[in-house]
């Protein structure tokens, strides 16, 4: 099973990059999970022609009580990609973290991976600190590959930098290793040589590229991803690369 956490300061095109390698495993055969660890809860909603998931933690609040059965906590997308979303607490009160944290518990209670037997598990998580709820994925054995997604700006290579950072404080325990940097282009100046040089000096390879493209704003305007707007186009080869990429490192 290819389990990958994708991490990257917030805004940066994280859920972009997750929803469209989901769909990009979907049509290669794949059974995915696609697992939203984002307060917003709007990772996986391009997967679902636009509409939101109902989060997990809103279920718990609102139910007051824990779902019996998957079928309430999560929805199948585009491509039979089994879709959830974490939430978090009511705004102002509570740790996020805490939600991730519960949401895990609550689908190893569920059987999730067992029920469901998944080919590949993506986590869509918010990177900008790495505390501890954030940092679930990569600590308690669900992702074993971490992806940085980042552009050249300042501030998404400073989040990028912590990330590494954070996710090599556990290497030494077996749990999850950096893959590789993501690079999202928002057309700044130098952007590829910054992003080269974060690359050398942190010794991360960049595994992929998205260059800037009317063309996923397009087809997420209509609540989709770019694989499933047109599979052919050149934006979605780009994710199909690395969706190979991934599939050949398990091997």
């Amino acid at each position: 099973m290819l389990k990958v956490a994708i991490y990257g300061k917030g805004g940066i095109g994280k859920s972009t990059v997750t929803s469209n390698l989901a769909a990009a495993f979907a049509t290669m055969g794949k059974r995915v999970i696609q697992i939203g660890c984002d307060p917003k809860a709007d990772s996986t909603i391009n997967l679902l022609e636009g509409k939101p998931l109902r989060p997990v933690m809103n279920y718990m609040r609102e139910e007051d009580e824990e779902p019996e059965k998957l079928e309430d906590i999560s929805k199948e997308g585009f491509g039979g990609v089994l879709c959830i979303e974490t939430g978090g607490p009511t705004p102002g009160l509570g740790c996020a973290g805490r939600g991730i944290i519960a949401t895990f518990q609550l689908l190893e209670d569920l059987r999730l991976f067992e029920t469901y037997k998944p080919d590949v598990v993506l986590y869509d998580v918010l990177g900008d600190v790495v505390c501890g709820g954030f940092a679930a994925p990569i600590r308690e054995g669900y992702a074993e590959k971490v992806l940085i997604v980042t552009s050249g700006e300042k501030m998404a290579l400073y989040a990028a930098n912590n990330i590494s950072s954070a996710v090599r404080n556990f290497e030494d325990r077996s749990y999850a290793r950096v893959f590789g940097i993501v690079l999202n282009h928002r057309n700044v100046e130098n952007e590829v040589q910054k992003v080269q040089a974060f690359s050398k000096e942190s010794g991360i390879p960049i595994v992929g590229e998205i260059p800037r493209s009317d063309e996923i704003i397009r087809y997420e305007d209509q609540g989709q991803t770019v694989i499933e707007g047109n599979s052919e186009s050149e934006i979605s080869g780009r994710f199909y690369d690395l969706a190979k990429k991934l599939l050949e490192s398990e091997e």
